[in-house]
């Protein structure tokens, strides 16, 4: 049998960083996907997750952990897919460090990605953005903090961790008419600022504690903001804003929605789904197409264009051959010989 823990600390602390170069992002939601796998095995087999060999690790346990995930813990299937990316990248690192495990290795990634819908994405209109950047306290420190981080997002259409890992250094030549944004796959990026955005910033800047960390946005114990505390203070807003404009309760107003209305005023302003794919930090057009699909403009104009065809009507008559009747009712359809 061989141990599990060597090989699995090398694999987060030397492998994904220093061979992969890989963000402390992804890092950090690997070793989690590792927690809840090890946690999951431990319990099946009785055993301390010190004491797992990689042996224990089969595919049998590998598809009740997905199962578990998606059922027990109410994952979604985009976060079950997540949880066994992060396992197959494990396994691929085995495969030359532990030739006895190879025929493992290659059976746990040749597991399937399950497939799941493709929704359309949510985002708020330019009237409801505007009520929600309006809906913190411009009186008050964190008022001002808030309202800094939700212009920022918005107006950059940053993801939560780029959003969160910015730092007082980020802005080129101490000016905050651009920011340098660095965002999945570590790619680069340099974005302007509107000055409503500036304003925001600066307003938050001068109420800012300056015996503290670099990050720009800090909790309340002054210490860099989380995920959580970011998604936990846009859902008091986002309260507010109903307020003033109730369409918002509608919707369900995500970190990440804020990133989608960015890129859905930037469309319908320029047209160009290249630019969106430049300004949101796109590695593929195929990502930024999920834009086109919820964006209604392209549509209408599309049937402005088009008039309905003209179709005469017709009778159908049932199928008379027994087995073309199955295939029908198989297809719900009223199939004609």
């Amino acid at each position: 049998m061989t141990p599990l823990a060597p090989d699995l600390s090398a694999f987060l602390q030397k492998h994904l960083p220093d061979e992969r170069g890989a963000s402390q992002h992804t890092i950090a939601a690997y070793a989690h996907a590792f927690t809840l796998l090890l946690r999951f095995a431990a319990t099946r087999l009785k055993r301390q997750p010190s004491d797992l060999a990689i042996e224990d690790l089969d595919v049998s346990l590998i598809r009740a952990f997905l199962e578990h995930i998606e059922e027990g813990r109410a994952n979604t299937v985009r976060s079950r897919n997540a949880r066994l990316a992060a396992i197959k990248a494990f396994f691929r690192f085995l495969e030359p460090r532990r030739p006895a495990c190879l025929e493992q290795a290659m059976m746990i990634r040749s597991l399937p990605v399950k497939r799941t819908d493709v929704k359309l994405i949510d985002y708020l209109t330019k009237g409801e953005v505007r009520a929600l950047l309006a809906a913190p306290d411009s009186k008050t420190p964190a008022g001002l903090r808030d309202r800094a981080m939700l212009h920022l997002a918005y107006a950059a259409g940053l993801r939560a961790s780029e959003l969160l890992a910015v730092r007082m250094d980020d802005f080129p030549r101490g000016s905050f008419a651009n920011i340098r944004v660095l965002g999945k796959g570590r790619r680069e990026r340099v974005l302007p600022l509107w000055k409503e955005t500036q304003a925001a910033i600066r307003a938050w800047l001068a109420v800012r504690p300056n015996d503290v960390g670099s990050e720009l946005f800090l909790n309340r114990d002054g210490g860099p903001m989380t995920r959580d505390g970011f998604a936990y203070r846009l859902r008091q807003h986002v309260a507010v804003a109903e307020r003033a404009t109730p369409s918002i309760a509608d919707k369900h107003v995500t970190p990440h929605v804020l990133r989608h209305s960015c890129a859905m005023h930037t469309l319908q302003a320029t047209g160009d789904v290249r630019k969106v794919a430049l300004w949101l930090g796109h590695a593929s057009l195929q990502t930024t197409e999920m834009y086109l699909r919820a964006d209604p403009t392209e549509k209408l104009a599309f049937l402005e264009a088009h008039h309905a065809p003209l179709i005469k009507p017709g009778k159908f008559r049932p199928p008379s051959d027994k087995l073309m009747a199955i295939l029908a009712a198989a297809t719900g359809a009223k199939a004609r010989l």
